[in-house]
C-alpha cells in the first residue's frame, strides 16, 4: 500500500470512497480484493485492521494479511 497524490490516479485505477476516504486500486489488485471487507479494532491486544477476505485459501491467524 503506498500513499500517492491524485496525479498518479491512472484511467483505469478503480476509486473508491468512503466519509471523504479515498482508496485508489488497481485492476490488477482489485481482482485479489473483491469482495474483502476490512474492519478496524482498537483493543489493546490484537487490536489495528483486520482483513476478511472470502477469496482468501490463506490467512495468518491475527487477520491482517491472507493469500490468494
Amino acid at each position: 500500500m503506498d500513499i500517492v497524490g491524485s496525479d498518479a490516479v491512472e484511467a483505469d485505477d478503480t476509486v473508491v470512497e468512503y466519509n471523504g476516504f479515498k482508496c485508489i486500486i488497481d485492476p490488477k489488485s482489485l481482482l485479489y480484493l473483491f469482495g474483502m471487507t476490512l474492519d478496524y479494532n482498537d483493543d489493546l491486544i490484537g487490536g489495528g485492521f483486520k482483513f476478511f477476505n472470502p477469496n482468501a485459501k490463506d490467512t495468518c491467524g491475527c487477520g491482517s494479511s491472507f493469500g490468494v
